[in-house]
């Protein structure tokens, strides 16, 4: 019997160095120091060099080993083999990033049907020669895939280099792999859909580019026989803005409904619930706008996983997660009662809050000039640094550098697209301090009123410039008392009145 193979006191504390990296969250600075020590370098050193040069010292060193011997695991002792493993697939990682990163190109462009990957039979073999069994190769050749992807989808789409950016891509990294990556590899890479997401900010920070980065970055199996990902990654995020929807169609367009449950209803109809892949998310933004019966069944799919469409009998599971945003502040759906403590409970494995452009401008001012060149960019299929110096040069004009961005990104946008047609964005107008019509239209503006808010603010509006319940309930055609019941409920209640002719 061969002798176990052991490591030198170099290779084991060099080995050492990569297990640190291969678990460390890419977007913290637990990575960066880890990157520091493995490539030998100094804090002053650039990112990307020093990233380079530590693949490049590790890559050095299991081709010495493998000079010596040919590298396999089973030839190392059980205290050295799982540093040798951590190795093997640091190494493995990155030598594959790039035609990681061309297939995730290309099935962006190609759709839903999933691509063949021309690189994964060679890639399996070489796991398997190592050591690794047929049945590891093939999770761990998938694992790659899901860091790489999430790390491409994290990185591209939330720019920005302020501490709330990079808080938000910290934050967004574990609620795909957790905070441990290896308790994940080993326990958690197939259970990830019972870890319900609630998503917190502002109208227009960018929740749905967050929810997409989570949907689209789950595990998802390579089947060998086919040389592909059982699925598409594309179609592993579905997306659902509860607000846009009629409170009775809400039911209908998350579960589903069968042929004649109710008028209008000619054909069966597939809810995003069914339509969410085993793999994926399915995304409910303006989670807070749902009535209270729509929730209870709601926290049903998150407690049994399981619903029943609409006019059917028959449960259907629902495989995936469940990911939810909303634009009111937590303390202000809970207080209210409009948010069910129970549901709220449920999905809540992991609160995340998108910070505010106004936030992340004070934060790191050069920011804007990060958001505003890649808008330029997608708008015009390229990088042009003349039109993003024509917006950039507009903005320090009107509105100004003080512009707190009430819109946040989606308002830049906005602005960046206004001062290519108009040369000029002059932003939303300030509200007066107790001017309580114009922040009615604002909350209005931003979509932040259920239609029962709209309604109990127009109706304290009115009561405050005509005195009376009664003739507020003339002017709405509602009776006194729902008028006074609407008054009472809010926050700023008026005082009490007693005519109510």
């Amino acid at each position: 019997m061969a002798s176990e193979r052991r490591l030198t006191a170099a290779d084991r504390e060099m080995f050492r160095q990569v297990e640190q990296a291969v678990f460390a969250n890419p977007f913290s600075a637990e990575r960066i120091e880890a990157d520091l020590a493995l490539a030998g370098a100094t804090a002053g050193t650039a990112g990307a060099d020093v990233v380079e040069r530590g693949i490049a010292r590790v890559h050095a060193r299991l081709e010495r080993l493998e000079a010596a011997a040919p590298l396999h695991l089973d030839g190392f002792s059980p205290a050295d083999r799982p540093l040798v493993e951590a190795a093997l697939l640091f190494d493995f990682f990155y030598r594959h990033q790039e035609p990681f990163d061309d297939h995730i190109r290309r099935q962006l462009t190609s759709g839903d049907a999933p691509l063949a990957v021309p690189f994964a039979q060679a890639a399996l073999e070489e796991l398997q020669r190592r050591g690794f069994s047929a049945a590891d190769a093939g999770r761990y050749l998938a694992l790659c895939f899901q860091l790489r992807r999430a790390f491409y989808f994290i990185r591209e789409a939330l720019l920005g280099e302020s501490p709330g950016m990079a808080r938000l891509r910290r934050e967004l990294w574990n609620n795909v792999f957790t905070c441990d990556l290896g308790l994940y590899g080993r326990w958690l890479w197939r259970r990830m859909e019972d870890f319900s997401t609630l998503l917190l900010g502002e109208t227009g920070t960018g929740k749905g580019t967050a929810a997409a980065a989570i949907g689209r970055s789950g595990f998802i199996p390579f089947d060998p026989r086919r040389g592909a990902f059982v699925e598409s990654f594309t179609r592993s995020f579905t997306a659902l803005n509860l607000s846009q929807f009629a409170e009775g169609l809400i039911e209908a367009e998350l579960f589903g409904h069968r042929k004649g449950a109710f008028t209008g209803a000619v054909e069966d109809h597939r809810g995003a619930l069914a339509m969410c892949s085993p793999h994926g998310a399915v995304f409910l933004d303006e989670i807070g706008d749902v009535p209270a019966t729509i929730q209870i069944k709601l926290l049903q799919v998150l407690q049994e996983r399981t619903f029943t469409p609409v006019g059917s009998h028959v449960r259907e599971r629902f495989a995936g997660r469940i990911i939810a945003a909303t634009n009111r502040p937590l303390p202000e759906l809970l207080a209210g009662g409009r948010f069910r403590a129970d549901f709220y409970y449920r999905l809540c494995s992991d609160t995340i809050v998108v910070p505010p452009l106004r936030q992340r401008l004070a934060e790191e001012p050069r920011e804007l000039a990060t958001l505003v060149a890649a808008t330029v960019a997608r708008l015009l299929g390229q990088p042009a640094p003349e039109p993003v110096e024509v917006v950039l040069a507009a903005i320090r004009e009107s509105p100004g550098p003080d512009y707190d961005w009430p819109g946040n990104v989606r308002e830049l946008e906005q602005c960046v697209r206004r001062i290519l047609l108009k040369r000029r964005y002059d932003g939303v107008p300030a509200v007066p301090d107790g001017d309580a019509a114009a922040e009615l239209a604002v909350a209005m503006r931003d979509g932040r009123l259920s239609a029962r808010e709209l309604l109990a603010e127009y109706a304290r509006l009115l009561h405050e410039r005509l005195g009376s319940y009664g003739e507020v309930a003339r002017r709405l055609d509602l009776d006194w008392r729902t008028v006074k019941k609407y008054l009472e409920d809010t926050p700023a209640a008026p005082a009490r009145s007693d005519d109510t002719r």
